[in-house]
């Protein structure tokens, strides 16, 4: 009986747990449907981008949990919404003045953040204010406040450039202390990927690759903030900022003001009373608050064409994983399905494939180059699109092109031409506790790879052979795409990244231009005129529940203007920030590098030039370690 009453009192607490939970979930979402609010009327104002989140090319799903807590870990900005947006503001009457507000500005790749500072020169051309501010400037956000009418400054901020560049860890001394045996299989002497569990500094090869790709990319941000404020002396803050800045007895603002790279020193109550000088004073009449016109409701006022011939978009972005993934990461399955589904309609006209990816999964990318192919069948022109980046498994998806019809932009990073498998073993670990392995093994193969008591010849000659496979494949569908031997793309290859313009040289892309540009070549392509085509993004769309969350999560305040400064910091914070984020996509690297479990082709030095934030996941792990140092 005593059984029989315990086990009752199990299936009773089992039956509470889910009624609690079932209760949670229908009052937070009543919650959250009664508290999110439909896009509202745009009315005149300034159009204010608060660009406090990453600039991407899809945005990941919003945790469920975060929005029903009141907030959402990161916002993040759909590259192809936000210049819709700036380029619609041009000719929208209803604007008045386009409003940068760059204070928590979350980053982007080059490529993007130079094709969002482009829209803003446009707006800026076209004679429509454009007014940026900032406590104080990234690399980043500074080459979009260099496009806008009056950069603002706070007086107790101040702006550094940093360029490219800095140190990363090497793991193999800790591994070594620890006993780790790391067993790495890989193809590409430019391949650094692994290089921070191999060795305890950076390998020549890896040096000068990155050399040259960080002196391309900052000549380029150089270029563009020479040509979008010629007066800025941005050169005397790269070569000598210390006296730039003792000139002014420390003062950065006023060094910055005195350079040229600065219109207005003033905080947020004078900035905004200057944006209500051209805006109108927002409906409560507060101090420093004007009329606004929010980005979510100004997007929503300016949607793409919903009818045309159909052109499908296949967007690979993030990490290229097996299976199925979410928004923002770029799920084997997933895309594949959505291709595969887009085209049994049989009423596309062409595809063009958006890739914004520094790879991953080399099985993956296979699965959607096939899903893609699949296109040919049909005859239908295949354009690809390269964003921020596109390289190994991106690059890999890219091969699908049609001749003559692949894009990038000049500071796009692609190539990395190469894969890579590792296997940890704790043979030598467990050695040190005192722990043995023994057993009967019937074959050279059985139980390997062991992580217990290492692997054997056998199975890395094996693992080797088929890297050295997988490399070779690689290596033919380059070759085959590209209209080159296979000798000259294992010379361009070895997993070495190239800039967009050094790509274009070497042959790996065709031509620059944006997503536009390839979408007016597809329809091209495809005999349909450029001005009549309807994008149909190929890709799951989601839930009500989900479309439920993102409307709670991107409620803002109702009150109109500029008295924010959440998210604000002066110089010594945003430091400080930015070198979190480097401990954090450090340790992100130890985790994803130490849980890979298929051949990869992925690309270690594409995420070093982006300055988004880290990953959420990633971030609170270096804040639990910084803790505990300190602690």
């Amino acid at each position: 009986m005593k059984l029989v009453r315990g086990a009752w009192k199990i299936l009773v607490g089992i039956k509470d747990g889910l009624v609690l939970i079932f209760m949670l979930l229908f009052f937070g979402i009543l919650f959250a449907a009664l508290s999110a609010k439909p896009n509202g009327t745009v009315r005149d104002g300034a159009l204010l981008l608060k660009l406090d989140g990453p600039i991407v090319e899809q945005p990941e799903n919003v945790s469920p949990f975060a929005a029903m807590q009141g907030g959402r870990a990161q916002h993040q900005f759909r590259l192809r919404d936000l210049v819709r947006a700036i380029d619609a503001a041009k000719d929208d009457s209803r604007v008045k003045v386009v409003v940068l507000d760059l204070d928590g500005y979350g980053g982007g790749y080059p490529a993007a953040v130079t094709e969002v500072a482009n829209a803003l020169g446009r707006v800026k051309a076209s004679g429509k204010p454009v007014l940026a501010y900032a406590t104080a400037y990234t690399d980043g956000s500074y080459l979009l406040a260099a496009n806008a009418s009056e950069v603002w400054l706070n007086p107790m901020g101040g702006t550094l450039f940093m360029g490219p560049g800095g140190n990363q860890l090497y793991y193999k001394g800790l591994i070594d202390k620890l006993g780790v045996n790391v067993h790495v299989y890989r193809v590409g002497k430019f391949k650094s990927f692994v290089e921070p569990y191999e060795r305890d500094a950076q390998s020549p090869e890896a040096k000068e690759a990155l050399t040259a790709l960080y002196a391309s990319i900052f000549s380029q941000w150089k270029d563009l903030v020479h040509k979008a404020r010629p007066k800025a002396q941005i050169d005397t803050f790269l070569t000598a900022p210390d006296q730039a800045i003792a000139a002014t007895k420390g003062d950065i603002a006023h060094a910055n003001l005195a350079s040229g790279l600065v219109d207005k020193l003033g905080d947020r109550l004078a900035f905004g009373k200057r944006v209500a000088q051209l805006a109108g004073d927002g409906p409560k009449k507060v101090a420093g608050s004007f009329a606004t016109i929010k980005y979510d409701d100004f997007v929503a006022a300016h949607p793409m064409a919903s009818s045309g011939d159909k052109i499908g978009i296949v967007t690979v972005a993030g990490d290229i994983v097996d299976g199925k993934a979410g928004p923002g990461t770029a799920g084997g399955d997933t895309i594949a399905k959505a291709v595969l589904d887009g085209l049994a309609k049989k009423d596309l006209k062409a595809l063009v494939v958006r890739i914004d990816s520094p790879g991953g999964s080399a099985l993956a990318s296979e699965r959607i180059r096939k899903a893609v192919l699949e296109a040919k069948t049909q005859k239908l022109p295949i354009v690809v699109s390269m964003g921020g980046l596109a390289a190994s498994g991106g690059y890999w998806v890219s091969t699908v092109g049609d001749p003559g019809a692949v894009f990038a932009e000049p500071n796009t990073i692609t190539g990395s031409i190469g894969i890579f498998g590792i296997i940890p073993t704790f043979e030598n670990s467990l050695k040190k506790l005192g722990i043995t392995t023994d057993g009967v093994k019937t074959t050279p193969l059985s139980g390997q790879p062991d992580i217990y008591g290492g692997t054997n010849k056998q199975v890395d000659s094996i693992l080797q052979a088929s890297i050295e496979h997988g490399y070779a494949e690689f290596i033919g569908r380059v070759a085959a795409a590209r209209k080159m031997t296979p000798q000259r793309v294992d010379e361009i290859g070895q997993g070495r990244v190239w800039d967009g313009g050094t790509a274009r040289q070497l042959g790996l892309v065709d031509r620059f231009g944006t997503l536009d540009d390839a979408v007016a070549e597809a329809a091209k392509r495809a005999g349909i005129d450029p001005k009549n085509v309807r994008r149909v993004y190929l890709e799951k769309q989601p839930g009500w529940f989900a479309q439920l969350v993102q409307g709670f999560a991107d409620k803002d305040d109702d009150d109109a203007g500029a008295a924010d400064d959440t998210k604000a910091g002066d110089l010594f914070a945003m430091l400080a920030a930015q070198r979190q984020d480097v401990l954090a996509r450090a340790l992100g690297d130890a985790k994803r590098l130490a849980t890979v479990n298929s051949v990869q082709a992925r690309c270690l030095e594409c995420v070093g030039f982006s300055d988004a934030r880290a990953d959420e996941d990633d971030r609170t792990l270096a804040q639990m370690l910084i803790k505990a140092i300190w602690q």
